[in-house]
């Protein structure tokens, strides 16, 4: 979906992850969110608004997805108050993934930045290989290309992961739930106290302060 771009079509995807950008003008572009299976494109239909500030993109992929046309769309959820509400529910998980996202970019160093995010990446596919370059990861990270690629040595030289060309392999989810702290889990349990299951690992309730482990 092009930034600015009035929305014609509304996307469900069956796999792979799509990304939110956001484009500066000075300093480049940053993931603003990510989505996959769990989700839906477009958000901003839901909001009242026929266009976004933001591009998306297929990330990790390939990916089928099925398509509405707009329109259709918007008139479903008019007849619908059951489709409405998930529908909003699933605009409130995208609004908290983008809130900790901010959060954890400003507080969180890179290593455990880079482990979140590949968190999230792993929530929305099978298996364990991610397909995906340092300058994609530099981008959704905020962070500078040379400084991903030392991270990832330093994930690779502990048994976390596996970097290869143009792929990772995540290889101790645990230790990486671990390294990326508190800017993991909360969207996460968000969606799953408002919709339903998402990832594979224990992650942090937003309230009380439990975990809930799902495989």
């Amino acid at each position: 979906m092009k930034r600015n771009q009035p929305v014609e079509h509304v996307y469900f995807p069956e796999g792979g992850v799509v990304s939110i950008v956001a484009v500066m003008t000075e300093t480049g572009s940053v993931e603003a969110g990510i989505f996959g299976r769990e989700g839906v494109s477009a958000t901003c239909l839901l909001l009242g608004a026929d266009r976004s500030p933001h591009d998306s993109f297929v990330q990790v992929g390939p990916m089928a997805a099925l398509r509405i046309d707009a329109d259709r769309y918007l008139d479903m959820i008019a007849r619908s108050e059951t489709l409405r509400t998930v529908l909003l529910r699933y605009v409130q998980t995208a609004l908290v993934q983008s809130a900790q996202s901010m959060a954890t970019n400003a507080t969180h160093r890179v290593e455990a930045r880079l482990a979140r995010w590949l968190l999230m990446c792993h929530d929305r596919i099978d298996g364990d290989e991610i397909a995906l370059t340092h300058e994609f990861m530099s981008m959704m990270i905020g962070a500078e290309r040379s400084k991903v690629t030392i991270t990832l040595h330093v994930l690779e030289g502990t048994g976390l992961i596996r970097a290869e060309r143009g792929r990772i392999v995540i290889r101790d989810r645990d230790k990486l739930e671990e390294l990326a702290g508190d800017g993991y889990g909360i969207p996460e349990a968000e969606y799953r106290r408002l919709i339903g299951p998402i990832g594979r690992a224990s992650v942090v309730l937003p309230f009380g302060g439990q975990t809930a482990r799902s495989e």
